[in-house]
């Protein structure tokens, strides 16, 4: 298993402490906004600018080891699994994002019926729909 420094440096990077930081806390989990990843990567470093989380996740995403997600509605979130090709399921009521596997497992996951000459090498799904918890509070409210 890599350090994070050899994963920087395998990947063409220059190893820095915010660099680090911001790939630690990514490869903790999650569908982090830049805001959460700024406050983490200040918990771990004496101080770091929003600016330089953005230009840090930037640089990650070029590289291959971060991704950015934009559901409808929510600022940009960002994760750790990246290059596979998984899609998002979205909850309508909290916000809550999980993970869905690609569904034939090879890239791109769906063939469109026309490319227009582009050569296709992913495909990005958003399902939409409630949670458990908000499922739970619909039906609460709806039987009340």
């Amino acid at each position: 298993m890599s350090t994070g420094a050899e994963t920087l440096r395998e990947h063409g990077l220059r190893v820095t402490r915010p660099r680090l930081a911001v790939l630690d806390v990514l490869t903790g989990g999650g569908h982090l906004e830049v805001d959460e990843i700024a406050q983490r990567v200040r918990e771990r470093l004496d101080s770091v600018s929003t600016q330089a989380v953005y230009d840090v996740l930037g640089a990650l995403t070029r590289a291959g080891l971060a991704r950015r997600i934009e559901p409808a509605g929510s600022p940009a979130r960002f994760e750790a699994r990246a290059g596979d090709n998984h899609h998002h399921i979205v909850c309508r009521g909290c916000g809550a994002i999980a993970d869905v596997d690609c569904a034939v497992g090879r890239r791109p996951c769906l063939t469109p019926a026309e490319t227009h000459g582009f050569e296709l090498d992913e495909a990005e799904i958003t399902f939409w729909g409630l949670c458990p918890p908000c499922r739970t509070r619909r039906d609460n409210d709806r039987a009340s």
